[in-house]
């Protein structure tokens, strides 16, 4: 198909050899699972269990608290030890209410809803239910509600679907993996998503760095005439759903603007797959694939990990780190963030575990800024990522939203080519905070001063009402007088 270019991005060294050939491995049962009620987009779920109860394997533990929520399902059978507050696998170390699932080692599934024996005979709707119930989120490590994005179409028609498979972050070969062996359910997932929307076109992106990949979703595809392969150039963020959308449509899509109001629905390969599994298997997303490498790691590997798994257990069945590491990273280098410890779990976010070298984190001292523009020519969504710095250390923060930083998604294109090691992306993810904080703010403010106004016009005409009482009881008083006298 007919490809379109995308302005900026770079062509980092990608480092997937360590595990792009190694077939995933199944991670043993652990003692024990730490499973926090937020692990996706939205409000965290709520518990619906309590300490004490025997669970089974797929179980619900949690259930969604709003429209944009997902539930939390047990990943193996065992006993809720304990609901509370534990460090997230979050930079902050911030604690989060979490559930603690003591295994049994029986790993014994619980009842589980109806298999679909033929998914595309069924309602929309009820395909659409069922991947709601399965908590299935985006794997690609968005981690949004995927039924919330099936509701989409209700709202919009969408024209295609688009499974992102391109996986542009160094390291990362989960998505690579699950293509070459389990091309079958990625496509039918896929279709199934498109049978969900009304949606006539399922378009896979993948990138050429991954050619094996490609020859068999390629030839997998061949069955079907509404599945199209796009081989997608090797450049990094092409993996950005805007800018996927953008390379096989055309259409520059603004952060302001959902991708779904162009007809246009994104998934990842990986919740394709969940999805057919929630529809054919009946079957709710209790795991998910992990790579697990760097120069850090002794045995880097791919790992279909429990949710709520240790970080630390990971690491352990893939021989334990070397002398080299330095800092463990969730997700990419580019757009992952360090971990507090070793001992946060796996969740449904998760699609990566990295042990970076001091080598592979590149420990530069930052000098000052050149304004030789190398980040300019970088970046993907057009920003000038030379001048927003300059107008954040000065704190000119309403400027700086002038120059739409908020549609900075923070992919690290920047900070990766500045010679000057600056930490543009840090310096972006501030000022987004703060613009963000400072529109919270002002909205409470608004909403206070409109409750004011409102309790104000309230008294008004409650002092208004009593005001036309006293005059009707004066007018009904002098009335009765003037009767009283005429007798």
């Amino acid at each position: 198909m007919k490809l379109f270019s995308v302005r900026g991005g770079i062509h980092p060294s990608y480092r997937k050899q360590a595990t792009t050939a190694k077939k995933i491995e199944p991670l043993p049962i652990v003692p024990f699972y730490f499973l926090p009620l937020r692990q996706h987009s939205g409000a965290p779920a709520e518990a619906v269990v309590n300490i004490g109860d025997h669970v089974g394997k797929g179980q619900l533990l949690a259930a969604p608290a709003g429209r944009i929520s997902a539930p939390i399902h047990a990943p193996t059978s065992g006993i809720i030890r304990a609901i509370q507050n534990m460090t997230a696998p979050h930079p902050s170390g911030l604690p989060g209410m979490t559930m603690v699932l003591e295994a049994d080692g029986k790993d014994s599934w619980a009842e589980l809803p109806e298999a679909y024996s033929d998914p595309f005979a069924v309602d929309p709707q009820l395909i659409r239910e069922r991947v709601a119930w399965a908590g299935v989120v985006g794997l690609g490590g968005a981690a949004f509600p995927a039924a919330v994005k099936l509701e989409q179409s209700s709202q919009k028609p969408i024209k295609m679907v688009v499974l992102n498979g391109a996986e542009c972050e160094p390291y990362l070969t989960g998505d690579d993996r699950v293509m070459q062996e389990y091309a079958d359910e990625v496509i039918s997932g896929g279709r199934l998503i498109a049978h969900a929307v009304g949606a006539p076109k399922v378009v896979i992106g993948i990138e050429r760095n991954k050619p094996e990949a490609l020859a068999i979703m390629k030839k997998t595809a061949e069955a079907y005439d509404n599945v199209e392969i796009a081989d997608l150039p090797a450049q990094y963020p092409v993996g950005s759903a805007r800018h996927l959308v953008q390379a096989l449509t055309g259409l520059e899509i603004s952060a302001r603007t959902r991708i779904a109001d162009v007809g246009v629905l994104v998934q990842n390969v990986g919740t394709a797959r969940a999805v057919w599994r929630s529809a054919r298997y009946g079957e709710p997303l209790i795991s998910r694939i992990v790579t697990v490498s760097g120069g850090g790691m002794n045995d880097p590997k791919t790992l279909d990990a429990p949710i709520g798994s240790p970080v630390k257990a990971l690491i352990d069945f893939c021989g334990g780190m070397n002398e080299k590491a330095e800092q463990i990273v969730t997700g990419g280098p580019l757009m992952g963030v360090g971990l507090p410890n070793i001992d946060v779990p796996v969740i449904k976010g998760t699609a990566g575990i990295l042990a970076l070298t001091s080598e592979e984190m590149d420990h530069r001292p930052t000098e000052a800024c050149l304004r030789c523009g190398r980040c300019v020519d970088v970046c993907p969504c057009g920003l000038s990522p030379v001048e927003m710095a300059s107008l954040i250390r000065r704190d000119k923060l309403e400027e700086v939203e002038k120059l739409q930083v908020m549609d900075c998604f923070s992919c690290g294109s920047c900070s990766y080519v500045c010679p000057s090691h600056l930490p543009l992306v840090q310096y972006f993810n501030y000022a987004k905070g703060e613009i963000w904080n400072r529109r919270d703010e002002e909205r409470k403010q608004n909403k206070i001063k409109a409750l004011a106004a409102a309790k104000e016009a309230r008294l008004a005409e409650v002092l208004r009402q009593r005001q036309l009482a006293a005059e009707r009881a004066k007018a009904a008083k002098a009335a009765a007088n003037k009767e009283e006298k005429a007798v």
